[in-house]
């Protein structure tokens, strides 16, 4: 496969998103996570998507992957686990729309190795969505676990970035911790339900339901 950044399995089109990071976010971190029966979802993920397709978000997952860069394990490998975590989805009600990942780092091996502009907290992943998917950036929200994560959404511009806690801490930027996914859900809720002029006059009520 050459080095064309991240892959991404895509469709319909939408005006926003929910971009997802997966490990941390989707299913609890293990460490280089590359098989079904590793897998452990992270509570509220499926009934977070099922109210935010309900909203009119579509499911966007952005995820870094180092371990296909440090030979851990192989893009096919990830694309076999990928195959199957959508398929459960759709068991729970809930499709991804789809799914992008980039196997590049740094400190990678062979044609791994290099900098590149899709791994977080570069932007390349989020635009890409945009770009392909017709996606509006900055009616779109991201949710991850990682300072790499809110970097990525303040520099594409995203509407609000979540941090889910438990994994880091004291990030720099714009960002609103939360500590389940409950509450992202209950924010998107309130959001959608405020008036256009609500929302212009900045976030105080939407903030009231992390309360």
């Amino acid at each position: 496969m050459e080095n064309r950044g991240c892959e991404v399995w895509a469709m319909g089109v939408a005006g926003k998103a929910l971009f997802l990071d997966r490990d941390g976010v989707i299913n609890h971190e293990v460490g280089y996570l590359h098989a079904a029966e590793g897998v452990r979802w992270v509570e509220g993920i499926f009934e977070l998507c099922r109210v935010a397709v309900g909203l009119g978000y579509r499911l966007v997952v952005v995820t870094n992957q180092a371990g296909i860069a440090r030979g851990m394990y192989t893009e096919a490998q990830f694309e076999t686990l990928m195959e199957w975590m959508r398929a459960e989805f759709v068991k729970n009600g809930v499709g991804l729309d789809a799914v992008y990942f980039c196997p590049f780092h740094p400190e990678g091996v062979g044609k791994y190795k290099r900098e590149h502009e899709d791994r977080k907290p570069g932007t390349g992943m989020l635009r890409r969505a945009a770009k392909e998917l017709g996606v509006e950036l900055g009616a779109s929200v991201m949710v991850g676990d990682r300072c790499t994560d809110v970097a990525a959404a303040n520099a594409a511009g995203l509407r609000r970035a979540f941090l889910l806690e438990g994994t880091e801490t004291g990030c720099e930027g714009e960002y609103t911790s939360v500590k389940t996914l409950h509450q992202v859900q209950e924010w998107l809720v309130v959001a959608a339900a405020a008036s256009a002029d609500e929302v212009a006059h900045g976030d105080a009520d939407l903030d009231g339901a992390l309360e």
